[in-house]
């Protein structure tokens, strides 16, 4: 698999599967859930409820209709929250390799990832990049492209260190 970082809107990224950092209901919220639910309209949400009354675990994944965006499906993890205190490493690296998996029932050559819970939910963001880059490298797949989609130049710096190093 192809591994790479560019900087940009997760949103405007024309992969098969962007991967949104939601929460436990499931509803939308801030940071990347809210700019994921904005960008792909009523129909992500509407899809959501459907599929998940209950939500989704920390850890966990599973998928909707990418609504307006130009990717074709949204592939949900919920993170830890690490500000509240859920500091398991093996739920942040679930979630990536279980949005791997779920790609791969999907069919899913591209795949765009943020950095999930380094936001809001507070990871140390060097460890969270460390997570990502290790998880899509070391979990097997038949996804073609992983793409790390930073928020700003610093984010795009910090992930480019690691892929390189």
């Amino acid at each position: 698999m192809d591994l790479n970082v560019v900087e940009g809107d997760i949103t405007r990224q024309d992969v098969d599967a962007v991967v949104n950092a939601a929460n436990r209901r499931m509803r939308g919220g801030g940071g990347v859930d809210g700019a994921i639910h904005a960008a792909g309209g009523p129909a992500v949400l509407e899809d959501c409820r459907a599929r998940f009354p209950d939500g989704l675990a920390t850890g966990q994944a599973g998928w909707t209709t990418a609504g307006r965006m130009p990717a074709r499906w949204v592939i949900h993890v919920v993170g830890p929250n690490y500000s509240a205190g859920e500091r398991d490493r093996g739920l942040l690296v679930s979630c990536y390799s279980n949005a791997l998996r779920v790609a791969d029932e999907l069919g899913a050559a591209t795949v765009a990832f943020p950095l999930v819970s380094a936001g809001i939910y507070g990871w140390p963001r060097a460890d969270a990049i460390q997570v990502a880059v290790d998880t899509l490298r070391s979990t097997p797949t038949e996804v073609r492209e992983a793409r790390l989609v930073a928020f700003g130049a610093r984010a795009y710096d910090e992930i480019a260190a690691v892929l390189q190093g």
